[in-house]
C-alpha cells in the first residue's frame, strides 16, 4: 500500500469513526456532503476553474428520508476500505453489484439500480476529498492515444509510436501509481472530440509529422482522459489544444476540458487544464476556408436554448467567445468536424489544423 493509499484509507475509516463517536454520546450521526449543483459553484477568475462553494446539506441516519442515502455512504465506503486494502480495483458496475443486498426480515434493497449508487460514490468522494480513482474505482475505459511518448502502465512499458490504428486505450485510473511518463519527443497535445476524426488524423500519421500527442475522448472526455491531460500539461509542460465541432455542445466539451464541469467541481484543480486552447472549427470558419453552406446544419431550438446558456456562463464571458456563439446564434447554422472533408479528404491534416496553429487562430 503506498502513502496515498494509506492516506485514502484514513479518510474512510476516520468517517466511520465520527459515526461512532456520535452514536456512543447519543447524538444523530450524520455526513456534511457538499451540495454539487449550479447554485453552489463559482468561477475562479484567478485560476481560471470552476470550484465547488461552500454550501453542504446534512445526512442523517435518524431522519425517515435520509436513512437510506446514509447507510448506502457507508456500504460503498465499507467496499471501497476492503479494495484499498485488497490492492484490487473494480468498477463503479461491480461495486454496485456487490453492495446490492435485501435487508433481512423486509423486501427493502439496498440499491434499487445503479442510478443510485453513481451519485453516492460521488457524494462519498467529495465529503472525504477522495477522487474515485484514489477509492480503487474504475470506469470503462474511453479514448485511445498516439503518439512520439512511451509510457509505463502498471509495470509495462509501451511505446505509443507503434499502436497501429486502433492506439493504447486510455485507462480510468491514470494517477502516477499507475501510469509514468517516459521518453517523448512531443510538442504539443490535440484532443479530438470524436474517433472518427482521431482515426482520420492517425491513419494520416499527423502524430508523428506534427510532433504530438493525439489523444480523443469519443465525445465527452471521461475522467481518465481529462485528468491523462491535466498531467501531460502539468508535469510535460505541453500545451493543450482542443478540436470539437462547431456547436453549442462542443464549445461544452471544451470549456469541461479548460475548467471543469459544474457537477465535478471539487475536482477542477485535478482535472482541468485553464490554458488549454479551442482549435475546433470557429463560427468564422466558413468564412475563412469557404465552406460552402450545403454542409452546415441548421441550428434547432435545443440547440438555440443551449447557446443562450452558454453566453450567460462566467467562463464564456470573453468578448471573443461572445462573438463566437452570437455568431453561430445569427447565422443558425453549425458544422461538424468532418465538414472539412468536403474540401479535401486529408484537409484537416495537411492544411486547416497546421495552418490555425501556425496563425495562432485559436480561442482561449
Amino acid at each position: 500500500m503506498d502513502e496515498r493509499d494509506e492516506k485514502t484509507l484514513k479518510k474512510i475509516t476516520d468517517l466511520a469513526y465520527q459515526a461512532l463517536v456520535s452514536a456512543r454520546m447519543g447524538k444523530n450521526p450524520s455526513l456534511e456532503i457538499p451540495v454539487r449543483a449550479l447554485s453552489n459553484v463559482n468561477f475562479d477568475e484567478e485560476a481560471r476553474v470552476i470550484r465547488m462553494g461552500e454550501s453542504k446539506q446534512s445526512r442523517a441516519f435518524f431522519h425517515f428520508k435520509q436513512a437510506k442515502a446514509y447507510m448506502q455512504t457507508f456500504l460503498i465506503a465499507e467496499r471501497c476500505k476492503k479494495l484499498i486494502e485488497a490492492g484490487a480495483t473494480t468498477s463503479i458496475r461491480d461495486i454496485y453489484y456487490d453492495a446490492k443486498h435485501t435487508i433481512g426480515n423486509t423486501k427493502e434493497n439496498t440499491f434499487d439500480e445503479q442510478a443510485e449508487s453513481d451519485p453516492i460514490i460521488e457524494d462519498l468522494e467529495v465529503t472525504i476529498d477522495a477522487l474515485r480513482e484514489e477509492l480503487h474505482l474504475r470506469a470503462e475505459n474511453k479514448g485511445a492515444m498516439v503518439g512520439p511518448m512511451t509510457v509505463r502502465d502498471t509495470g509495462d512499458e509501451i511505446d505509443l509510436r507503434r499502436m497501429g490504428s486502433g492506439g493504447w486505450s486510455v485507462p480510468s485510473i491514470v494517477e502516477e501509481n499507475r501510469i509514468q511518463f517516459r521518453s517523448h519527443e512531443a510538442e504539443y497535445v490535440l484532443f479530438v472530440e470524436k474517433g472518427a476524426v482521431w482515426q482520420r488524423l492517425n491513419e494520416d500519421r499527423y502524430w508523428k509529422t506534427n510532433r504530438c500527442m493525439l489523444i480523443h475522448g469519443g465525445g465527452m472526455a471521461a475522467r481518465g482522459t481529462r485528468r491523462l491531460l491535466r498531467r501531460m500539461h502539468e508535469e510535460l509542460n505541453l500545451p493543450v489544444y482542443v478540436v470539437t465541432d462547431n456547436d453549442p455542445w462542443g464549445f461544452y466539451i471544451y470549456s469541461v476540458i479548460k475548467q471543469g464541469s459544474i457537477n465535478l467541481a471539487y475536482e477542477s484543480m485535478r482535472m482541468a487544464v485553464p490554458r488549454a486552447r479551442f482549435l475546433g472549427i470557429s463560427s468564422f470558419d466558413a468564412d475563412r476556408f469557404n465552406l460552402k453552406s450545403n454542409v452546415s446544419i441548421a441550428l434547432t431550438d435545443e440547440d438555440e436554448k443551449r447557446a443562450e446558456q452558454l453566453l450567460k456562463y462566467d467562463w464564456f464571458k470573453d468578448r471573443r467567445w461572445q462573438d463566437e456563439i452570437n455568431r453561430m446564434k445569427k447565422t443558425e447554422k453549425k458544422y461538424e468536424i468532418e465538414a472539412l472533408s468536403s474540401l479535401g479528404i486529408r484537409f484537416i491534416t495537411e492544411e486547416y489544423l497546421p495552418h490555425k496553429i501556425k496563425s495562432r487562430l485559436w480561442l482561449d
